[in-house]
């Protein structure tokens, strides 16, 4: 079972802890966001520098609304893993206002259920603190890997659509978009 504190902005699991980035985890973050295998489902790795950008907007965004795309740390060894969480998109998308749920982790934290274990709980967060009534997640249709946790998730496949950051020649363009309503998710318990 799962505890929420909004305050400290904190979930934990059986086997994990969503919590505020710490500066500890700056460095395996930038690993993590060079490493081509786990980036290649987006435009490019990222340089430290716009890793540590994207950590201190993550940070930021939990410090002013108590949630977002929390730092994840294995219980086991308190490694650093990767984030999950929940996200206001803020570019315009075909099916904006949303919030969707989303993660990236470490390779070597691949194929263990550990994404879907804490988007499980960023969902029942988003649904039962937040309030919310359907939650968004999507993806190009080249990474199967994200798409299979959507679907462990019970989230319905909602269609493609083209990512509007994208250029038009890129082949992420296309994206795969899945949704659950408070309603589904409530069903499965």
């Amino acid at each position: 079972m799962a505890v929420y504190n909004l305050m400290m902005t904190e979930i934990d699991t059986p086997r994990l802890l969503l919590r505020q980035w710490q500066d500890s985890d700056y460095q395996p973050f930038a690993r993590l966001n060079a490493d081509v295998d786990v980036m290649a489902h987006f435009p490019t790795a990222l340089d430290k520098d716009a890793s540590n950008q994207m950590a201190n907007k993550c940070r930021q965004l939990i410090n002013d609304n108590g949630w977002g795309f929390w730092a994840v740390e294995l219980k086991e060894n308190r490694a650093f893993i990767g984030f999950v969480g929940l996200h206001r998109p803020t570019i315009t998308l075909p099916f904006s206002p949303c919030v969707e749920v989303g993660w990236r982790l470490a390779k070597a934290y691949w194929g263990k259920g550990l994404a879907t274990e804490a988007a499980r709980e960023a969902l029942a967060f988003g649904f039962m603190t937040l309030g919310l009534d359907e939650i968004v997640s999507f993806t190009a249709t080249s990474n199967k890997q994200s798409e299979a946790v959507m679907k462990r998730l019970h989230m319905d496949y909602k269609g493609l659509f083209e990512h509007p950051s994208l250029a038009k020649d890129s082949p992420l363009l296309k994206h795969h978009l899945y949704g659950l309503t408070k309603a589904k998710w409530l069903s499965l318990k």
